[in-house]
């Protein structure tokens, strides 16, 4: 597995960041935090962008930055590719003439990218002869993403490239960024403020704060921490589980889902029987019951094991940590039900999803 190794510091103004930390580079990392901690300064610091930076930052053997050693290379030889929020692309070049700039510059020993994949992944071929100033937002970003992938990256870097575009646009761009590792073979550090982008996007999640990367590992195991919670977002905090496609109920557009042997029911998923998903599951939207439900709404009843209980001392809450098949769920309940029900960890319960 490729491997992002970052032991570096330095300021941007009042703000001082000081990375020490190993990213995993398999599919998508993403970079998450709060506003401010820093996720933009560190793909300056990766791409070469920032001044002032001190220490060591190699991806595996390619040694970029050595203080010591007086070796820094500059940013247009690390072979990166960077797509930003704005796109930035060249306003007097055609959509043609900007994607030539990155084939002109593209690096020798990169992988390899060409224009004829590239226009007919990102579906762009009728757009080369376009002003980029009268393209649409979606159409921007994805000629923004050709370009970056034309200049052969060994790594691409993304600054919140979803968040200028509306919902529709958002979803039709985020299936091009999901598909970028594998059929491109170029791993992707994906900085966002959205969870559900998280959820759907990454393999590997680093959570941000204060200028540092507090923790990194597989997004599930990440999002199912209970220590994080001003980091990961309490009203949005939740779990990350893998299912399986069982069946679809086209009377009442349902699909069924098996998550280790057990079926949740959720609002139908445009996706065939057997295929693989993700879902994301709130912890506000999970309670705890000791026997099976009858006559309710919630449908969804999985038997979970207790693994943890963490109360939230001058708050009316706790969180729950609910072992299922191997795969985790977060349940936030009162601290009350908590002591009425004596949860403790061990214990057998039904996890009721809405």
């Amino acid at each position: 597995m490729t491997a992002l190794h970052l032991d570096c510091s330095g300021r941007r103004g009042d703000f001082a960041y000081r990375l020490d930390h190993t990213l995993p580079l398999d599919g998508i990392t993403a970079l998450f935090g709060p506003s401010g901690c820093g996720k933009t300064t560190v793909l300056r610091v990766i791409a070469g962008l920032e001044r002032g930076c001190h220490g060591r930052i190699a991806l595996d053997d390619h040694v970029w930055l050595d203080s010591t050693a007086g070796h820094n290379v500059a940013a247009h030889r690390r072979a990166i590719g960077f797509v930003f929020q704005d796109t930035r692309l060249f306003d007097h070049l055609d959509v043609a003439g900007n994607l030539r700039f990155a084939e002109q510059r593209a690096s020798p020993t990169g992988p390899r990218v060409t224009r004829h994949l590239v226009l007919k992944v990102f579906g762009i071929g009728d757009l080369l002869h376009r002003s980029v100033t009268e393209l649409s937002g979606g159409e921007r970003q994805r000629v923004a993403i050709a370009r970056a992938l034309l200049s052969r990256p060994r790594l691409l870097l993304m600054d919140e490239p979803l968040s200028a575009l509306d919902i529709p646009r958002r979803a039709e761009i985020m299936g091009y960024v999901e598909a970028l590792p594998a059929m491109f073979g170029i791993p992707v550090i994906y900085v966002t403020h959205a969870i559900d982008e998280v959820a759907r996007l990454a393999s590997h999640l680093a959570l941000m704060d204060g200028g540092e990367i507090v923790v990194c590992g597989p997004v599930q195991e990440v999002m199912a921490r209970l220590d994080l919670p001003p980091l990961t977002g309490r009203f949005e905090a939740g779990a990350v589980v893998e299912g399986r496609v069982v069946e679809q109920d086209r009377d009442y557009a349902l699909t069924t889902v098996d998550i280790g042997g057990q079926t949740l029911s959720v609002p139908q998923l445009d996706l065939e029987p057997g295929a693989s998903l993700r879902l994301r599951i709130r912890a506000r939207d999970v309670a705890i019951s000791f026997g099976k439900p009858h006559n309710l709404s919630i449908r969804n009843a999985l038997v979970a094991t207790i693994a943890e209980v963490v109360a939230e001392p001058g708050t009316a809450f706790a969180e729950i940590r609910l072992s299922l098949a191997s795969q985790d769920l977060r349940a936030r309940i009162t601290r009350k039900s908590v002591d009425e029900l004596h949860l403790k960890p061990g214990l057998e319960v039904y996890a009721l999803i809405k």
